[in-house]
């Protein structure tokens, strides 16, 4: 199948199908307790129905195309569902190439990065499944690019394509040496079924929704817990931030913080002023400290649609 550009289609809800693949991986390994034998006649018979569905599907998008039913609002609609996207990758069916989804998936980031005045690029995917990135404006060189990344850029591009191996970060200023920036490892996809869980050590991100802060107003500020993180969130104008309710100075939390304009500052400048030390942090400038650039508050990606609020939080580490 070759690639169509088409416009996203929104998310049907579903059932809990990687619940399904958490099971199906369950019970390949309690098989090993009847021996290695037993072990790889469940994996033969996981892939045999796999490969036996995966033909099917392909025969039915065959089907579509001929027919002339397979548009672009239908291939949209099909890499929209998470479900059948993950089944499409699975079988090397999906109608968008890694770059598309890659860059796909940036686009859903940029709101928060482009809040933060930064941006990210798109430098190419190799054969090899090597992506890579360049940090564009105020998030090179900030103090949180590397949580930047991490929590969102990171989670964006692994859930569009887990079949990528590492993501190479260059900076936007040119390097002497030659040299690149950061190399972020990615797991890349295991099970054929479901998506695969951060490793023992390594700290996940997972989107959670937060509906009331849709209706906090402008120069407000909110700390509240979200996926057992506690967050502290606050908007200027029309811009939503978020951060770890901690203040970098005090190791305090943040309670009775407030946003006050920075001096000299335009109307749309402002900074978060920690009650206990005083120190004032600059929000726009992804929680920078005033007094002291070498402190900053750790932000948390957040995607606003005028509908609706998610946050970014980090998942317990696995021991």
């Amino acid at each position: 199948m070759t690639e169509r550009s088409a416009s996203a289609a929104p998310d049907p809800a579903s059932s809990d199908w990687r619940a399904t693949g958490d099971r199906i991986d369950a019970l390949i390994a309690a098989s090993a307790s009847g021996g290695a034998v037993a072990r790889e006649r469940s994996e033969e018979l996981v892939r045999l129905v796999t490969d036996f569905y995966g033909a099917g599907l392909e025969q039915l998008l065959d089907v579509l195309y001929e027919q002339g039913r397979l548009d672009d609002g239908a291939l949209a609609a099909l890499a929209a569902d998470d479900l059948v996207a993950s089944l499409l990758l699975v079988h090397g069916l999906h109608p968008y190439s890694v770059e598309t989804r890659v860059e796909k998936a940036l686009e859903t980031v940029r709101p928060y990065l482009g809040s933060h005045g930064g941006d990210v690029e798109l430098l190419g995917v190799t054969d090899d499944g090597v992506v890579g990135l360049r940090l564009l404006g105020s998030c090179d060189g900030c103090p949180s690019s590397s949580a930047t990344l991490k929590l969102a850029v990171q989670g964006a591009v692994e859930a569009a394509a887990p079949e990528i191996t590492t993501i190479e970060v260059e900076s936007a200023a040119e390097e002497p040496s030659g040299a690149s920036g950061p190399v972020v490892p990615v797991d890349a996809l295991f099970s054929r079924l479901h998506e695969a869980a951060p490793a023992p050590g390594q700290a996940g991100a997972s989107w959670q929704r937060v509906p009331e802060l849709t209706a906090l107003e402008s120069g407000a500020v909110a700390r509240l817990t979200v996926g057992g993180v506690e967050v502290l969130a606050c908007r200027i104008g029309a811009d939503l931030f978020a951060f770890r309710d901690w203040c970098a100075r005090c190791d305090q939390p943040l309670e009775g913080a407030a946003l006050a304009r920075r001096l000299g500052g335009a109307p749309g400048d402002a900074v978060l002023r920690c009650p206990a030390c005083r120190a004032h942090y600059d929000v726009r400038r992804a929680g920078v400290c005033a007094e002291d650039e070498g402190l900053h508050l750790d932000p948390l990606p957040l995607l606003a649609d005028g509908a609706s609020v998610s946050i970014a939080v980090p998942t317990p580490v696995a021991t």
